[in-house]
């Protein structure tokens, strides 16, 4: 059922477009109002973790919007917020028992930039302002987050606004920014990616960098991105030597996603601040938020009077938090990070050899059920498709008129250039359902491929 834009009320993401009416959704697929069936094989925004249509999530909110619906944070709290940050803080890397709750994840990463920024002020380093993050990288919307943020095309049209934050590259060692190879890397001890870190921040001053924000793994920009092994625990090192807060944004690697129940878990190393959103209520509800280190906490009490200059109107909001209580007891009993690692290790056995299969398959990445594919007009040298041809919201778009919908991601490359698919289903997905996946993923490549057949030859460098 088609509708005239023109004739509804709504301020949509895209004019451009006509969306689908979805009605209802059980388990990991979601029906529109002509009854067609889709799988959400990137849990939506990789949110959605449970799936779709679990009773006992709605009940819990239900019940606590029963007996109170909203209080406001800064004259009350209530008995589900202590039991939700009890549950998170023990999920949480030693010495990070203090959680603060946002709405999502924007606001999450712009209240741990303007806490490390009051955390060096209380402290008598009010000089210490600057944020440094990475291109290609991705923490919110807000102002903070996007200035924070690498992501070159959400940035452009608000550059004036922007605050006066720094970046260095991602890490990417199968596009490496500085032309090395990754065995040369780890032989020397000697990351390029880590050098030029440190190189910035003595050009900028130690005395002016109040954090490093980084996510453990990069997920909508690059496409499921791991850093070298080593990386965090030297970025850690150099944090420490210049007293700079590392942030380590896990709103959407957190929660099992990755096969732990943080990404930066994978790394060993501890943050001074995570922070989290989408996994913790499964969608259900808008939740986020962060978790602190003691010894920020410490200095907070000790030199800020214990008062955290920020707030939001519905932090902590008692429904929604019912909603993130309820998602954890789900994860604990059904045991969903061992079952996100023995489904995460078959959707890539299954994805490599599709890769066989496939000539504009470039490389296979990710953790757990965080899976992505490059793209490229050459599957073996990595020649990106030009940014006009916009490859994978084309892949995307033929997946959803078959019945699949993924998360495509553009501009891994320099910004611009450079094409990937998210295959992130819920954490509760099965081997049936991941073989149902990978047939409509593959069907649509098919589809995609033979169209390029009956367009112009077009420049690859473009």
């Amino acid at each position: 059922m088609e509708r005239e834009l023109k004739k509804d009320f709504v301020f949509h993401r895209d004019f451009s477009k006509t969306y689908p009416i979805i009605t209802h959704g059980e388990g990991i697929y979601l029906f529109d109002e002509d009854g067609k069936r889709y799988i959400d094989a990137c849990s939506g925004a990789v949110a959605a973790n449970l799936g779709h249509g679990v009773v006992e999530i709605a009940e819990a909110m239900a019940f606590q919007a029963k007996k109170a619906a909203f209080v406001h944070s800064m004259r009350f709290e209530t008995d589900v917020l202590f039991q939700l940050a009890e549950k998170i803080a023990q999920l949480a890397p030693h010495s990070m028992n203090k959680v603060y709750f946002t709405s999502g994840g924007s606001e999450a990463n712009e209240s741990a930039i303007k806490l490390a920024r009051q955390f060096h002020r209380d402290a008598g380093r009010p000089e210490k302002h600057i944020v440094i993050g990475r291109w290609q990288s991705y923490h919110g919307n807000t102002f903070g987050s996007l200035s924070a943020g690498g992501d070159i095309k959400r940035r452009q049209v608000y550059t004036p606004n922007l605050l006066n934050f720094s970046h260095v590259h991602s890490p990417n060692c199968k596009r490496c920014p500085y032309q090395r190879e990754k065995e040369d890397c780890n032989t020397k001890q000697n990351w390029s990616c880590v050098r030029d870190f440190e190189s910035v921040v003595l050009e900028l001053g130690p005395d002016h960098i109040s954090a490093f924000i980084a996510e453990p793994i990069v997920g909508s920009q690059l496409g499921a991105v791991s850093p070298p092994e080593a990386y965090f625990k030297e970025i850690r090192k150099i944090c420490d030597k210049y007293n700079i807060l590392l942030i380590a944004d896990e709103v959407m690697t957190g929660f099992g996603r990755t096969g732990k129940d943080f990404g930066i878990q994978h790394f060993g190393i501890t943050p001074d601040i995570m922070t989290f959103g989408k996994g913790v209520s499964a969608g259900y509800a808008p939740l986020a938020g962060m978790i602190v280190h003691d010894r920020i906490v410490e200095g907070l009490i000790q030199n800020g009077n214990g008062k955290f200059v920020h707030g939001y109107t519905y932090s902590g909001h008692p429904v929604s938090v019912a909603a993130g209580l309820s998602v954890l007891k789900i994860y604990e009993r059904e045991a969903i990070v061992t079952k996100v690692q023995e489904a995460g290790e078959y959707l890539k056995q299954q994805l490599l050899e599709l890769k066989k299969r496939c000539p504009i398959i470039f490389d296979v990445r990710g953790e757990g059920l965080l899976m992505g594919i490059e793209l490229a007009v050459d599957g073996d040298k990595g020649t990106p498709f030009p940014a006009k041809i916009q490859a994978s919201e084309r892949i995307n778009h033929i997946a959803m008129e078959l019945g699949a919908v993924f998360y495509p991601g553009s501009g891994s490359l320099n910004g611009h250039l450079g094409d990937h698919l998210l295959i992130t289903p819920p954490l509760t997905v099965s081997r049936v359902q991941i073989d149902e996946i990978m047939g409509v993923l593959e069907r649509s490549l098919q589809i995609f491929i033979e169209e390029l057949k009956e367009v112009p030859p077009y420049e690859t460098t473009k």
